[in-house]
């Protein structure tokens, strides 16, 4: 059988159909012959009729009165009929050879005459001959013995109008079979387009287009699809989880680290290790984050902007706030890793910025390329590796650990993506960020 279901279901249609439409044709033909078959042995019947109207009870034919119907017996030049009684035989030439067919046999001269059968004239039953005749044969009663009578056709006279009836008859088997054919694969079509629509659904939320599938289906397909839901559901939930562990334990151990390794700058010895250990612990947070990523995330980019920045004190206390990204803009990055993103890379420009921050973002390929400025002091182009670096802080005498333009390099890695320092226009810092596009 082939792999596809649809080519399964087209083939046995397609099997049946064929099955159904020979034994159709199988049995519309042997109905049709015997019905043919019963109008000859009427007609037999008939000229057997007219031959026993010439034979008298002394069981002499009356070869006047048979001459006067002998036109009217012959229903064709192959048409035989033959008498045979005590004065001997009278008939066509040539009369083939017959064999009893069907019925009892011919009685003896004087024997009594069977009843006759169901629908033909008393006595008569079937002759068949060895070249191909149909014969129907009738025995009477006389005083001077039994006299038979028999009237014989070509078979022809059968297989002719079957054949003739048989010829349009295949013609419209055959149209009937195109018409189901037809009828066939647009069932097909019509009936698994469900299973397609399935199939694009699934697509759709592998692609991060979609949740879940719609439960709207039909009766057969309704506990997959209920099933599959409860898939994704739980995958999303353990999905979450794994975030959720790896973050926790990222925010639990990257301050403690850090400060230790800030405590113990002036011991090498010890500053190495923890070094070490940081660099370990970075390296399977990275893993254990990057295995948890939802690659099929889509978050739109302006609402998480406007919805960090009202969240941010400083952007409320005079800061002019300017954003110019389109509302369509949506990112391949999940909804918590853009807001911390975007929390950390807008907290440092407005604790920076002397009076406003600009948040720009374009499509640019595959890519968004979102950029935050703000008019504050900027940093040197030497320093500026330097700050992405854990721990690492220019401005001593503020607030903060010095980790946000790192976790912010760490995320858009994450996710394929990257970071880079620059002089705003007009003086300040410009950082542009790139993230995947949804």
């Amino acid at each position: 059988m082939p792999r596809s279901l649809y080519a399964r279901m087209l083939a046995i249609a397609i099997a049946s159909t064929t099955l159904a439409i020979v034994i159709a044709g199988v049995v519309v033909a042997g109905v049709l012959g015997r019905f043919v078959t019963e109008g000859m042995d009427r007609r037999l019947d008939a000229t057997l009729l007219v031959l026993a109207s010439a034979v008298d009870r002394d069981g002499r034919v009356d070869r006047a009165r048979l001459g006067e119907r002998v036109a009217a017996l012959e229903g064709g030049p192959e048409w035989r009929w033959r008498i045979v009684g005590p004065d001997g035989a009278v008939g066509s030439a040539d009369f083939p050879a017959l064999r009893d067919a069907s019925g009892p046999p011919l009685p003896p001269p004087g024997a009594p005459v069977p009843p006759p059968p169901p629908g033909g004239p008393r006595g008569a039953h079937v002759l068949e001959g060895a070249g191909d005749v149909h014969a129907r044969a009738m025995t009477l009663p006389t005083r001077r013995g039994t006299v038979t009578l028999v009237a014989a056709a070509p078979r022809e006279v059968v297989q002719r109008p079957i054949r003739g009836a048989l010829t349009p008859l295949l013609v419209a088997l055959a149209a009937v079979a195109l018409l189901l054919s037809a009828a066939m694969l647009l069932q097909l079509r019509v009936g698994l387009r469900p299973l397609r629509r399935v199939r694009d659904q699934v697509a759709a939320m592998r692609a991060g287009q979609r949740d879940r599938i719609d439960e709207d289906q039909p009766t057969e397909l309704l506990p997959l699809t209920v099933e599959l839901n409860a898939l994704a559901a739980d995958n999303a939930a353990a999905l979450a989880t794994a975030r959720a562990s790896a973050a926790n334990l990222a925010h639990a151990l990257k301050t403690p680290v850090a400060t230790l390794a800030l405590d113990l700058r002036d011991q090498p010895r010890l500053a190495a290790l923890v070094a070490r250990i940081d660099r370990t612990i970075r390296h399977h947070l990275a893993r254990a984050r990057a295995a948890a990523i939802d690659r099929r995330s889509a978050t739109p980019l302006r609402p998480a902007i406007e919805g960090i920045a009202g969240a941010i004190p400083m952007l409320r206390s005079g800061r002019l706030l300017e954003v110019t990204v389109p509302e369509a803009l949506t990112v391949a990055v999940d909804a918590q890793d853009l807001d911390e993103l975007l929390g950390n890379l807008l907290d440092n420009a407005a604790r920076h910025a002397r009076s406003r921050v600009a948040v720009a973002a374009r499509r640019d390929g595959r890519s968004v390329m979102l950029t935050i400025e703000d008019d504050g002091p900027g940093i040197p182009a030497d320093q500026r590796a330097a700050v992405a670096r854990p721990g690492m802080r220019l401005d001593e005498g503020g607030d903060g650990h010095g980790f946000g333009l790192w976790i912010v390099a760490e995320l858009a890695a994450l996710y394929g993506g990257a970071i880079r320092l620059d002089e705003a226009v007009g003086g300040g810092l410009s950082v542009q960020v790139t993230l995947p596009a949804a």
